[in-house]
């Protein structure tokens, strides 16, 4: 599997993060976020338990509009 950028938070200046990436898998399609990672007790309490092979993360409406974008590139495609 690669992992195509999409494009990050032009707010952030902390890592360059958070960011938006396509995969290229065949199967389905996927995006993988890097972002904050969340510790707040109070979100953690209102989501309840997460598996342990996974992690909550933050990203901004910024950062899901690039989603939308390629999204709406992909449907003009069609």
């Amino acid at each position: 599997m690669r992992a195509e950028f999409l494009g990050k938070d032009p707010e952030s200046t902390e890592g360059d993060s958070p960011t938006l990436f396509a995969t290229d898998r065949t199967d389905r399609v996927t995006y993988i976020a890097q972002g904050w990672k969340v510790t707040d007790p109070q979100v953690l309490a209102d989501v309840g338990p997460v598996p342990e092979h996974e992690t909550l993360i933050e990203i901004p409406e910024d950062v899901l509009k690039l989603y939308v974008r390629r999204y709406q590139q992909k449907e003009g495609d069609n």
